[in-house]
């Protein structure tokens, strides 16, 4: 072993250590990579920041603002408003709502697929009289399978298609012969037999919601003399909160009920504050401010009129909320979001809300304005679950996007254009054509992974000019010379699938790919099936929470543990192995 590969392997190891340790953000941990083989010389200067103007990472920039486009619009909408006339049968609705979410996976990205399908699988399961649980688990994994059908349906498909040796890359259906029998294959097994695998969970197995607001509001008048007359809102809040933990719901004044006020709101006698707090709590109210009690709402219906809206949210993985608290974020004042109630492994937190330090997947019971509630939950990092009184709505320009995406899918299939060119002109039209407006569009990038494929790259090039991945794969070779093609193959998919649940699914496959191109050469097997092989793998994270964010999603709102995923994620897992490498072998071999 040469010192260079010393070097590199040495840095390979502290990263993916580094990756499982999962205390510092994989995005920093890839730049941290990046800067070690800069130091040590294993990467020129001039070529240390190519992998920020690698082609695939502009496509995965363009797929994920392309994505969020035809969110705007309104076509996934369309297509799931459909799904609540499939009945109560549990297989017909697994099987409806995966391979929904699977088809979609295959042209927009997988999280963002999930994250649209989510509030209807719980509606549906709720509406069924059954725990979420069935559901949720399904459709994570649906949502990966569904990714692997195409170029653009994840960020591996486009990695692996940069490795491909010659003048051309991998094509938009070039995954779909492999990606579609192990799609059908593994749906079949998860609507049939693997549903019944995923736990049951008893708390939401009665269809009843987490949070019951009806229960808990109450109306405070501020009477005549009131030393809040001419104060704020925000004064007034800002004077209770140390005693209490209240939310102010709507504000009452004459015939006008304001939903959601704003915490600027000048307070006058006769004023009627319509709270949701428990009888503790407001005794303190009582106690500690000059108001009245007045009679309680009688009902969550009236709460609800209005051009106001309350929704369950689930915080994402990345979101800036994790590690802070409603009061430090000041969520209301900034966003317009009233956080009424926070949920943790099923349960309702019965702490201020407030002063809860929020975490990655924790369930919010959120009021914001109906107009800007979806923006706003999606600026801080949430999702909306099942909505009380599931809505839809189609928009106008759901033609006009789907329209651009056909457009760029025709002129790629057509060979008229390259796959970055066509996507990246798809998302320039989105926004001329006011789809999504600019704004929408950086943020509907997500820089982290941007950063993570921009900086691990160069390290993955590093491993393959120092001659790292060729010496792996002599050692693999040398262990197994005496398995046939089919059976390396096997390993080599299941071993990027073990790796993909631990580490960042884009940097298993920088990080196998080489090794894969090396093994061809020492085997005699062609690099487009071994590259397959690492393609599948990667995109097929099912036995942890941690190995896709689909699976992370969902492990709050479906009430899991994390070792509930092996139950369902191992056989499926062997699965997709068993199916993938004949298939991979016929048309690639």
């Amino acid at each position: 072993m040469s010192t260079d590969q010393a070097i590199v392997f040495t840095v390979l190891v502290a990263t993916l250590a580094l990756f499982v340790w999962d205390r510092i953000r994989f995005d920093i941990v890839a730049m941290l990579a990046l800067l070690a083989v800069a130091v040590t010389g294993l990467v020129p200067s001039k070529d240390l920041f190519s992998g920020f103007g690698h082609p695939a990472i502009i496509t995965v920039a363009a797929v994920l603002v392309i994505s969020q486009g035809l969110v705007n619009a309104g076509v996934v909408d369309s297509i799931a408003r459909q799904l609540g006339r499939v009945g109560d049968n549990p297989t017909l609705q697994v099987i409806t709502i995966t391979g929904v979410v699977a088809l979609c996976s295959g042209f927009i990205n997988n999280v963002g697929a999930l994250a649209l399908l989510m509030p209807v699988a719980i509606w549906m399961a709720r509406e069924s009289g059954r725990s979420p649980s069935f559901l949720l688990m399904p459709l994570a994994f649906g949502s990966l399978l569904g990714g692997t059908m195409t170029l653009i349906g994840t960020p591996p498909n486009i990695i692996i298609a940069s490795y491909r040796e010659g003048d051309a890359n991998f094509g938009l259906l070039d995954f779909l012969p492999v990606g579609a029998t192990i799609t059908v294959v593994g749906l079949a097994f998860i609507s049939l037999v693997g549903w019944r695998l995923t736990p049951r969970r008893e708390d939401s197995g009665t269809g009843k919601k987490l949070f019951s607001v009806g229960d808990y509001v109450t109306e405070l008048r501020v009477p005549e003399g009131s030393d809040y007359v001419g104060q704020t809102l925000h004064d007034l809040i800002v004077d209770i909160r140390d005693e209490a933990d209240i939310a102010v719901l709507a504000l009452v004044r004459d015939d006008d009920r304001k939903l959601s006020p704003s915490t600027h709101k000048v307070l006058r006698a006769g004023d009627v504050l319509l709270v949701q707090t428990d009888t503790d709590n407001l005794q303190s109210v009582l106690d500690r401010a000059d108001l009245e009690l007045g009679e309680p709402d009688e009902g969550r219906d009236e709460l609800e009129e209005g051009d106001a809206r309350i929704v369950e949210a689930v915080i994402t993985p990345d979101s800036h909320l994790t590690g802070e608290t409603a009061n430090r974020l000041r969520l209301r004042e900034r966003h317009g979001l009233n956080v009424i109630a926070v949920a943790r492994q099923g349960r309702r937190l019965k702490e201020r809300v407030g002063q809860i330090k929020l975490r990655s997947g924790d369930i919010l019971l959120v009021q914001g304005q109906e107009d800007s509630l979806s923006n706003d939950l999606r600026e801080i990092g949430a999702l909306p679950l099942a909505e009380r009184g599931l809505r839809f709505k189609t928009e106008r320009r759901t033609w006009v996007a789907a329209g651009i995406f056909l457009l760029a899918i025709v002129s790629i299939l057509a060979g008229a254009l390259q796959p970055p060119v066509a996507l990246v002109a798809a998302a320039v039209l989105m926004v001329v054509a006011s789809v999504l407006d600019a704004n929408e569009a950086y943020k509907a990038i997500d820089w982290s992974v941007i950063v993570l494929l921009g900086a691990m790259i160069p390290v993955g090039t590093a491993l393959e000019t120092t001659g790292g991945a060729e010496l792996l794969a002599s050692q693999l070779f040398a262990a197994g010379e005496s398995l046939s093609p089919g059976l390396l193959l096997a390993v080599l998919v299941a071993g990027t699938m073990i790796l993909s649940n631990i580490v960042n699914n884009a940097a298993a496959a920088i990080l196998v790919a080489p090794i894969a191109l090396s093994i061809s050469d020492k085997m005699g097997i062609a690099s487009d099936a071994t590259l397959m092989a690492v393609a599948v793998g990667a995109s097929c994270a099912f036995l942890t929470p941690i190995g896709h964010q689909s699976n992370a999603l969902v492990m709050e709102p479906g009430g899991y543990e994390f070792g509930d995923y092996w139950r369902l994620g191992l056989p499926l897992s062997a699965l997709v192995v068993v199916t993938s490498v004949p298939v991979i072998l016929w048309v690639w071999g």
